[in-house]
């Protein structure tokens, strides 16, 4: 059996070099940058650099600029949506025109990619669907929990909600390394988990929308905090020391042992 390392360390005799790629606020990427800075401070060397950011809005709500300014690190946006409506073309990937579009405007990142021999891109909060391949995402849901015919129970944009709603007492961020579908890449890491608090019987919960909303939102900023912001730059640490692997099936692997449903540090 064959294991390849998702990044070669001892091929590339040098670290890791991520492209960080946010939409919004950025924390996530925030939380990356801050934990390069500190295995800089600890061991004299980080094993990855941040080498540049992207951001696909350009209309002022992305944080993205700051963060690269503050960091000293390069930083590019094209906005999709007015690349979509340039085209005039609705913003989705839902059909053959808007995921042609897609790829059309993805040339540009893997550009970029390309440009500054980039080995992995680090998605942080990059809210739209990209078809570049070898990213590691970070989704706000225990991605190893499946339904009876075998699929991931928590995906997409609701995981949060759809879990509390579910009547799960815990909850668990995960890192994948992406692939063409929506949450669907092999699992890399798996949080520690975080308690489920409602303040009422789940039936009474979900007939009170507006109380609903507060505790999914509450759930959902306390899970980043306990839970993306721990496994995010914790992932592509372990990634740039060459421990995580896929053999031939796709299946990860964790210091030479198989790890199907993520490895957690609990």
């Amino acid at each position: 059996m064959t294991l390849n390392p998702i990044f070669d360390r001892a091929k590339k005799r040098r670290p890791m070099r991520v492209a960080a790629f946010m939409s919004g606020t950025g924390t996530n990427i925030k939380r990356l940058i801050e934990h390069q800075k500190r295995l800089e401070k600890e061991e004299g060397r980080s094993p990855f650099d941040v080498v540049f950011i992207f951001s696909d809005r350009s209309d002022g709500s992305c944080m993205g600029e700051e963060i690269a300014y503050k960091n000293a690190i390069p930083y590019f946006s094209y906005d999709i949506r007015a690349f979509y409506k340039r085209h005039g073309i609705k913003f989705g990937v839902n059909t053959p025109e808007g995921l042609r579009l897609r790829k059309e405007f993805d040339q540009v990142p893997a550009r970029l990619i390309e440009a500054f021999d980039v080995d992995i891109v680090a998605l942080g909060g990059y809210m739209s669907y990209t078809t570049i391949k070898g990213c590691i995402n970070v989704h706000p849901a225990d991605l190893s929990i499946k339904t009876p015919d075998g699929k991931r129970r928590y995906t997409g944009i609701n995981a949060v909600r759809d879990a509390i709603l579910s009547g799960e007492r815990f909850l668990r961020a995960s890192t994948i390394l992406t692939d063409e579908g929506i949450d669907t890449g092999p699992i890399l890491m798996v949080s520690r988990p975080i308690q489920v608090k409602i303040p009422m019987p789940l039936d009474e919960l979900k007939r009170d929308k507006a109380l609903l909303h507060k505790v999914v939102q509450e759930h959902q900023e306390r899970l980043k905090r306990e839970g993306d912001w721990h496994i995010f730059p914790r992932t592509i640490e372990l990634i740039a020391r060459g421990l995580f692997a896929l053999n031939e099936k796709g299946m990860v692997y964790f210091e030479g042992l198989p790890f199907p449903d993520g490895y957690r540090e609990d």
